[in-house]
């Protein structure tokens, strides 16, 4: 059962549900309807046989007629069934009408234990009655007093009850199969934007179409998922772009070294082939080219390798002193500007980052400073309140192009020259962002550029997180 309902379609389940719920209702409805006028028939009928006189005279001969003489008179004719009950259970029912069993409840009013007593039974020719019994005013031959039971058939309660039983079986049925037409009218009109999110996502699948957009009417959860849907496909669109720019820049990116490499490669190959060697001076230069382009080409691969790494979980990140990162880092760049002067004003600070990540981004910034450093020149490195900043002396970058500084393989015209991949900072701004920080660049006075790269941390690491012991400063 339940894997056929799992098979049917949605707007077939609204139906159905609609429909049984309102069968439900109807069905409570109809019975609660049926037991109140049938109770309210019942008491009717009750007051009506209390308020039934029956007089004496007409008492006393129907006594007559039970001790054995003929009914006195012609009494008239009645719809109700007299009878009279004597204490120890014995009845007489008047003549002309079937005889009705005595119950429990006629003797004991009959013994004076009750006052009067209603109930339903069978005649002895199967009609169904309600009987009302009460005292009577005379007594047997005992002279015990005899109780008066009124009897009528239920025919008057039971045939209306049964034609309203059937208006109601009618009237539900009719309210039922209209409750499931319009359950059905309703799914269809309600699951139109889901049919429209169906074929749309169909349509994504089939042609990977990501520019497809769903028309957002209202604020209902329609709504909001035709509106998810637009900013899902609107951020895949994007992630494609951005892939594929990526990929045509690094294709771009990677000729020009593999070109130079590939022409310095087919001199050193031809001139064994030839046998005219190449000179030894041009040889070396020739070779430290070859170096020198192998390693620019690793560094790019690595930096591609680092922008394509998809951002990791919580598990990879960890308290890390930054303070501690940023004088490794100084070391490493020191060994690669031995002519500048490096200054350090460090202060404790702990952030939450993956390790590795944030001390390549610290270092990005720093070679980019050492980078455009002129010779003999200085760079002012300064660590406070969790902000790093990263001074450089160097010419500057223009204000129209501070905006593109962090873009991938973006490179300021007058630095096309120098060595780099233009990933170095879209590098930093990545992990910053992981970090729940940011960075950004600046002209600085009297000069040069100021890189400042702000993180959330605190100067002091968290209680609940043990931190080994290990350098608290930069080296010397």
């Amino acid at each position: 059962m339940t894997r056929w309902y799992g098979r049917l379609p949605l707007r077939s389940r609204l139906a159905m549900l609609v429909g049984l719920a309102v069968a439900v209702a109807v069905a409570l409805s109809a019975a609660a309807c049926w037991l109140v006028t049938r109770d309210r028939l019942t008491e009717q009928l009750d007051e009506t046989l209390s308020s039934v006189k029956v007089t004496d005279t007409y008492v006393r001969a129907l006594v007559d007629h039970c001790n054995g003489q003929p009914l006195a008179g012609n009494p008239p004719p009645t719809p109700y069934t007299v009878r009279l009950v004597s204490s120890s259970g014995y009845d007489c029912t008047a003549p002309g009408k079937s005889e009705i069993p005595v119950q429990r409840a006629d003797k004991l009013v009959a013994q004076q234990r009750l006052s009067n007593a209603v109930h339903t039974t069978r005649a002895k020719n199967g009609t169904e009655m309600r009987v009302f019994t009460t005292l009577g005013p005379v007594t047997d031959t005992s002279g015990n007093p005899l109780a008066i039971s009124v009897a009528t058939p239920m025919d008057q309660i039971t045939q209306p009850l049964d034609q309203l039983a059937l208006v109601l079986l009618v009237v539900a049925g009719i309210g039922v199969l209209g409750a499931a037409y319009a359950g059905l009218w309703v799914a269809q009109s309600g699951l139109k934007p889901v049919d429209r999110l169906t074929d749309a996502v169909e349509h994504v699948a089939r042609t990977e179409d990501l520019a497809v957009r769903i028309p957002v009417d209202g604020e209902d959860e329609i709504a909001r998922l035709s509106r998810s849907f637009n900013s899902m496909t609107s951020a895949l669109a994007a992630s494609r772009d951005l892939q594929q720019q990526l990929i045509a820049d690094a294709g771009h990116e990677l000729r020009t070294p593999l070109t130079s490499l590939r022409t310095n490669i087919d001199l050193l190959v031809r001139s064994e082939q030839s046998g005219r060697p190449i000179p030894p001076a041009d040889k070396a230069a020739l070779l430290e080219s070859v170096k020198a382009q192998m390693g620019e080409l690793a560094a790019l691969i690595g930096d591609l390798q680092e922008l394509s790494r998809p951002a990791r979980g919580p598990a990879a990140v960890e308290v890390v002193a930054l303070h501690d990162i940023v004088g490794t880092a100084l070391a490493r760049v020191r060994l690669r500007g031995p002519s500048l002067t490096l200054t350090a004003d460090i202060d404790p600070w702990y952030v939450r980052a993956e390790p590795a990540g944030l001390e390549r981004a610290v270092v990005n910034l720093l070679d980019n400073a050492v980078k455009f450093s002129p010779a003999g020149g200085s760079v002012e490195v300064r660590l406070a309140g969790g902000e790093l900043t990263v001074r450089d002396h160097g010419p500057g970058i223009a204000p129209d192009e501070l905006p593109h500084v962090f873009e991938r393989f973006w490179r300021s015209p007058s630095a096309r020259s120098l060595p780099g991949s233009g990933l170095g900072l879209s590098i930093v701004a990545r992990t910053a962002e992981q970090a729940g920080g940011a960075v950004r660049l600046r002209s600085a006075e009297l000069g040069g550029t100021e890189a400042v790269l702000t993180l959330p941390g605190a100067p002091t690491p968290p209680p609940d997180v043990p931190y080994g012991e290990g350098p608290q400063g930069p080296p010397e």
